[in-house]
């Protein structure tokens, strides 16, 4: 039977409606560029919709005396010197100017009085620099860029699973896919394209991701395209996800119910906090309370349901409403619990990939000609802890810049050559699966899969542990053979499963190979074997590969920023084992 395909074709095409794969299209369109932006789950419920406390930029608002360069020196810190200064002074001194896109678009910022925007603490900042609306960002933030994208009449696919990207002599010519529902397959031809297509954080089994995103999909499309991917260990654990109900857990409560002063305290009542970091308490890094709270639960001061407590219920009523409206309806809806008299059990929860495609600083361009990534799929920015509130902002600067660069590319091109092959193998494995009917069943898998990095790869990793993972990661990939696929009434979801299995075994190889590699604690990567810090791995580690980690040296940090930052990149209350 021959296989029916709609061949669209266009100037650029953005995998991902995020915000940045919405901000990316929005200025293409804004530059008269053809642009197609797909998504695999529908645009208003994208992942970044879900981002509570807030987006970075030192407007000054709050606190005069913030500068773009305090932003960089403390992202700089935080990121426990694996950031690459060149991709920090881009998104903090292009901040502003992202924000006041936003505002161009409508955002409805929270303001003081004054008319000036409104901006919070967040943990680890120097200053005041976090700008919000209530504690739903996010949320505002996509809605504000889904509506400038209809404005400009930006074409958008919201049930389109991209499979892969398209590529011949090096040189991307556009992408194969289908649809969820209907399972028509698309052939799309493209100058250039962007993966906006988020992380892998959904490959452990407590995340602050849905069921199916974040699986690893910008992961397996950049590697199977010819790219790379850099520092896959560096996972952030958010120290506040819920653990009840199951069907829910991993679901964040913001980090703006700690910035808006928020207590921390173990079973016995005790403010722990003050073991870890007692200067900066319930505003460290986010690194350090999930490693708090995990040393807490793990040696046996955690509830009985293997948590810590949150409270905030000592703060004034009017407070709690308005300033974290969400998570005080959040937990009403999933728990009945009213968060303004009772306290919140939580424990670390895997939140965001600081990791991701290797890219060049500059213009996030992949090293294949044409594609590019950006948001949580590329990496740069974070090193081994990212300050909350800084993925917004990256959006909305790299965003901007990945289009101009994929214009540019685009506009410059003299011929697109295709490949008759490329577009052949990509059908074929969309056949083959949809041809299998194994035992194995894709969820099982799924589950499987999520066991072994959390059991093996969790917030505190060691040798054997990580040997362990990569043993049963291959059982894992053995069984994976024998996977039956079965399209039903309701469409293709079972397809999107495999295809998101496949993604999340290679991002979890990569995984298990960096973190094995990283022989040291730092930041968010704890080695129990390794409490210290190694001066000689500070670099970015770039996997290509079952096995194949390279180490990457990272340029000096500009004298600019250095005189700005504290001198205590250290371990100190780190890691209690």
């Amino acid at each position: 039977m021959k296989t029916t395909e709609q061949q669209i074709a266009t100037s650029v095409l953005v995998i991902g409606t995020g915000g940045a794969g919405l901000r990316a299209a929005i200025e293409l369109a804004e530059q008269g560029v053809e642009v197609l932006a797909l998504g695999k789950r529908p645009r208003s419920d994208a992942h970044t919709s879900l981002a509570a406390g807030g987006i970075n930029a030192a407007l000054a608002t709050m606190d005069p005396e913030d500068s773009w360069q305090q932003h960089a020196a403390d992202t700089l810190q935080e990121s426990y010197l694996l950031a690459n200064p060149t991709t920090v002074r881009i998104v903090t001194e292009g901040a502003a100017r992202g924000i006041a896109d936003l505002e161009r678009y409508g955002m409805p910022f929270a303001r003081e009085a004054d008319g000036r925007i409104s901006q919070r603490f967040f943990g680890a900042h120097s200053y005041r620099r976090t700008a919000f609306a209530g504690d739903y960002t996010g949320l505002e933030i996509q809605r504000t860029l889904i509506n400038r994208a209809v404005q400009l009449g930006v074409p958008i696919l919201d049930t389109v699973y991209v499979t892969r990207i398209l590529v011949r002599d090096n040189t991307v010519f556009g992408a194969y896919g289908f649809d969820l529902t209907t399972g028509r397959r698309y052939v799309i031809h493209a100058d250039a394209v962007i993966l906006a297509a988020g992380g892998h954080t959904r490959i452990w089994r407590r995340t602050s991701s849905r069921r199916d995103e974040n699986t690893g999909d910008s992961f397996r499309l950049a590697v199977m395209a010819g790219g790379k991917i850099r520092d896959p260990e560096l996972v952030q654990f958010h120290p506040s996800g819920l653990i009840e109900p199951e069907n829910a857990a991993g679901t964040l409560v913001s980090e703006a119910a700690r910035g808006e002063g928020g207590q921390l305290r173990n079973a016995l009542g005790e403010r722990f906090m003050t073991r870890y970091d007692a200067e900066r308490m319930e505003l460290s890094t986010r690194d350090r309370i999930a490693l708090a709270a995990y040393t807490e639960i793990k040696e046996g001061r955690g509830t009985p349901n293997g948590g810590v407590w949150l409270d905030v219920s000592h703060l004034p009523r009017e407070t709690i409403m308005r300033r974290l409206p969400r998570v005080y309806q959040t937990l009403l809806e999933l728990q009945m619990l009213d968060i303004t008299k009772q306290p919140i059990e939580i424990a670390p929860t895997a939140h965001y990939s600081m990791g991701g495609v290797w890219v060049r600083p500059e213009d996030h361009g992949t090293g294949v000609d044409g594609l590019y990534a950006v948001g949580e799929a590329a990496s740069g920015l974070h090193g081994a802890n990212r300050l909350g509130g800084n993925s917004l902002i990256e959006l909305l600067v790299f965003g901007r810049i990945v289009a101009e660069e994929a214009a540019k590319y685009s506009v410059g091109r003299q011929s697109q050559e295709r490949s008759a092959e490329a577009v052949a193998e990509a059908r074929a494995e969309v056949d083959a699966l949809l041809a299998s009917d194994g035992e194995e069943n894709v969820r099982a898998l799924q589950r499987a899969l999520r066991d072994t990095m959390t059991n093996r790869a969790g917030v505190v990793r060691d040798v054997a542990g990580l040997l362990a993972g990569i043993s049963e990661l291959v059982e894992i990939e053995e069984r994976m053979t024998k996977m039956g696929v079965h399209p039903d009434i309701a469409g293709f979801q079972d397809l999107a499963h495999a295809f998101d299995l496949k993604s999340s075994a290679l991002a979890a190889r990569a995984t298990l190979d960096a973190a094995l590699e990283r022989r040291e604690t730092r930041g968010c990567h704890n080695r129990s074997d390794f409490p210290d810090l190694d001066e000689s791995l500070q670099v970015n580690l770039v996997w290509s590969g079952p096995g194949s980690v390279e180490h990457e040296s990272i340029p000096p940090i500009p004298d600019e920023f250095r005189k700005l930052m504290r001198d205590d990149i250290s371990t100190e209350g780190k890691l209690v084992e």
